[in-house]
């Protein structure tokens, strides 16, 4: 019989994933010295944004019940 395959708990904290399949992250770097960047920069981290289609490929095998 084959094996279950376990879900990487730390990427599917991190990441969102949309009902069309669309993997949404986080900027980084956000709260570490937060005061010296602009608030145009700390507006813009607090949003999600897509992941790059490179490493969807990466994410569908960490999250493999995701979908």
């Amino acid at each position: 019989m084959k094996q279950k395959l376990k879900t990487h708990k730390a990427t599917a904290k991190r990441v969102k994933i949309t009902a069309s399949g669309k993997f949404l992250r986080r900027k980084v770097a956000i709260s570490h010295l937060r005061r010296h960047k602009s608030s145009h920069l700390v507006r813009s981290a607090d949003k999600r944004y897509q992941l790059s289609s490179a490493d969807t490929r990466r994410m569908k095998r960490l999250l493999p019940y995701a979908f």
